[in-house]
């Protein structure tokens, strides 16, 4: 996995470091009785205002050890009635000047220090409703999945207040039970788990404990049975407008290129307390801001990018498959990113009964390149039925239809527990293909099994994959086919008794691959040792041994590097990344060996709570090894600064400058959001280029000619009943 350590991919980190233990822990079913009076959520915890509410104060740390006392006291409280749910936290402190506490927008806030519940509302231990507070009252929420990694694509609707005292800090929030699924009912269980994150420690504690050998993350968590929770049928109709006027460099001015306003209606509707249903008329797809750049020279695969919008998020993380071991070449079965510009779309998610969960997209798309049919039809279903603690089965179909041919992909996956440490996953996908010229049906085949352990000392993760020449999933993201691929990890933790070194990792990790084109054999080979200190610091040093076979050539990409990023201080936090390696020229008819360097770094300064800037800047270049030619460098700096006015409101402006294109983008935007769906966008963006107009063409210079100019405003405002 690779996530920029100043997102929730920080959160999904630290969870995943518990890894993928199973059994049952042993603590009893808890009653807990409906509170008499609902709190006032201003994060005060007046007196007797949480009395007689479930309270949880004996938390250890799972980071960077197990078991062990957390540097500071944490009492976490839960209360509920029949239409909401009420969680508090006391945090005490004992220099309450050293909280890291920002006023962010939502899901931005995972690098401060913060507290959250784990809920899963069916007990099934499957999946989890997390929700996130700093201690500022900003919000973080997603789903947990199996295997403990928290991601934060979903928004959900919910109340929250902080405020940080001579003590510490406290927090109250409301999860209102119309934003969340849980199964009917007189009386249900739930499973129920706190945790409290501390960044100048770099500690993550947890109430009940959590161990590697004691179970999965959610099977740890506390059981409890509600009883009279009211299902209250939601309803959403969610419209929205967005307008945009672009221009564009033509014979040397600036001219009208585009303008358009586009009208969009999405409405939800609970068909039970498990199901939700979906729709929209020309949904709204925009992007309020567009991917950050990337280096997109010399490459052998397509750049992946993740999802934004906010039809295709609510759910998505059912669609994650078993089997997979890290940089497998079957990404995704479904990157519906791939459904470019739907005419309309259809989404049904949920469970049927506690254990059976599905999930299904029918999309109509337009796709004016798109080649035979510009309204290629995108059909998805997935099922998991959920097994004795967290293992389950699973079944994908998908399709991409177009006039005179398809892609249509059926298969299953699924997640053994062996033991309280170890667990057996596997996938097995067959695609048939035909082309919209005719000719015959092809078939493929994708093949995946995989075995993980781990516990205090000892991590170990091996597995296989098949993937045949002809296998194809349009409605996903395959790197590579023809192949056959033997992955292994292994890695041991070492627990100094130092203040300084907290963790100590060396590890191993290995892919060895038979490829069924050229019938050559390619391997790699990486050796780490990484450092876990205080001050959320991480450090590695890594060297490889590798090579990759490449239009039945195989060529050297051996190497070495380190990384490290480090909040510190309260206010500064940086990254770092260097490697140098053997490297491909990706040219079909001539590649050639050579060597590179790629290199990122980064710095966030965040002066006081609203201010926070951010400059990264990511290098990479390529010299032919035979005479030592430079062949291109590569740079991006980007300049990211943005003032939060209040929760609510924030005003962000982007600096992007590409070395290589000789292109500068500028992007202001303000935004307003007052609950997820009720939104208002309002950016300015311009393009330079190092060119200039002599007349008749456009030609190099030193100096930058504005080439693209836009603005756009987009307005939406959600309805629930």
């Amino acid at each position: 996995m690779s996530y920029t350590p100043r997102t929730a991919g920080r959160l999904a980190v630290f969870l995943a470091g518990l890894l993928f233990s199973s059994a049952l822990f042993a603590l009893n079913t808890l009653d807990i009785p409906p509170a008499q009076k609902p709190p006032v959520i201003d994060g005060k915890l007046d007196p007797g205002e949480w009395d007689g509410a479930f309270k949880m104060t004996d938390f250890k740390t799972f980071q960077p050890d197990f078991g062990k006392e957390p540097s500071q006291k944490t009492e976490a409280y839960f209360l509920y009635d029949a239409e909401n749910l009420y969680f508090a936290f006391r945090c005490y402190d004992t220099d309450p000047s050293k909280i890291k506490a920002s006023i962010s927008k939502r899901d931005a806030m995972f690098s401060d220090d913060f507290v959250g519940i784990i809920i899963d509302t069916y007990n099934t231990m499957q999946s989890g409703y997390g929700f996130l507070v700093n201690p500022l009252g900003i919000q973080g929420d997603g789903i947990m999945d199996i295997n403990g990694n928290l991601s934060s694509d979903q928004d959900f609707i919910w109340y929250s207040k902080g405020q940080i005292d001579d003590k510490g800090y406290t927090v109250e929030y409301r999860v209102p039970l119309q934003s969340i699924r849980f199964p009917g009912g007189k009386t249900i269980t739930m499973r129920l788990g706190f945790f409290r994150q501390f960044v100048r420690t770099s500690e993550v504690a947890s109430a009940p404990p959590l161990f590697p050998d004691k179970g999965s993350i959610i099977a740890q968590t506390q059981a409890i049975a509600v009883t009279g929770l009211k299902f209250k049928r939601v309803v959403e109709i969610l419209p929205a407008v967005t307008h945009s006027d672009k221009l564009a460099a033509s014979d040397g001015r600036l001219k009208r290129d585009e303008r358009t306003t586009d009208l969009s209606l999405t409405g939800k509707v609970g068909l039970t307390t498990d199901l939700t249903l979906d729709a929209a008329i020309n949904p709204d797809f925009s992007q309020v801001e567009s991917d950050a750049g990337q280096v997109d020279i010399n490459l052998r695969y397509a750049l992946f990018f993740p999802e934004k919008r906010p039809f295709f998020l609510e759910g998505n993380e059912i669609f994650q498959f078993a089997g997979n071991t890290e940089d497998a070449p079957l990404l995704a079965m479904i990157h519906t990113r791939t459904i470019v510009d739907p005419v309309f779309g259809f989404k049904l998610t949920g469970k049927f009964g506690a254990k059976n969960s599905i999930a299904a997209i029918y999309a109509q798309d337009y796709q004016p390149d798109g080649g035979s049919d510009e309204h290629p039809d995108f059909s998805i279903f997935r099922f998991k039925h959920a097994l004795k603690e967290d293992s389950y089965l699973g079944g994908f179909y998908t399709a991409r239809d177009v006039r005179g041919g398809f892609n249509r992909v059926i298969g299953s996956d699924g997640r053994i527990r062996l033991s309280q440490t170890s667990v057996a996953s596997f996938h097995l996908f067959g695609s048939f293909t035909k082309n919209p010229g005719g000719g015959d049906i092809n078939g493929g085949h994708a093949l995946a099994l995989r075995y993980t352990l781990d516990d205090r000392k000892v991590s170990l993760d091996v597995g296989y994959q098949d993937i045949s020449q002809n296998f194809q999933v349009d409605t996903g993201f395959l790197e590579r086919s023809g192949l056959r691929r033997l992955a292994a990890f292994g890695m041991y933790k070492i627990y100094p008794k130092s203040k300084f070194f907290q963790r100590i990792e060396p590890f191993y990790w290995s892919y060895h691959l038979y490829d069924t084109y050229s019938n050559m054999l390619e391997t790699f080979n990486i050796f780490v040792l990484r450092f876990s200190l205080p001050r959320s610091t991480q450090v590695r040093f890594e060297g490889i041994l590798a090579n990759e076979v490449y239009e039945a050539h195989r060529f050297e990409r051996s190497g070495f590097g380190f990384q490290i990023n480090s909040q510190l201080s309260k206010h500064l936090f940086i990254n770092g990344f260097f490697r140098r390696t053997g490297a491909i020229y990706y040219d079909p008819e001539a590649p050639y060996q050579g060597d590179g360097n790629r290199a990122s770094a980064g710095v966030e300064y965040q002066p006081t709570e609203k201010f926070d800037f951010v400059i990264d800047l990511t290098y990479t270049d390529f010299y032919r090894r035979s005479d030592r030619t430079k062949i291109y460098d590569y740079m991006i700096l980007r300049s990211f600064n943005t003032f939060q006015v209040n929760k609510y409101l924030f005003l962000r402006a982007i600096l992007e400058y590409n070395t290589y294109k000789k292109r500068m983008t500028v992007d202001t935007l303000a935004s307003f959001t007052y609950i997820p769906g009720t939104v208002v966008y309002m950016g300015y963006g311009s393009a330079f280029q190092k060119i200039r107009w002599n007349g008749s063409d456009y030609e190099d210079s030193r100096r930058f000619l504005e080439t693209k100019r836009g603005f756009f405003f987009k307005v939406s405002y959600l309805w629930r009943w």
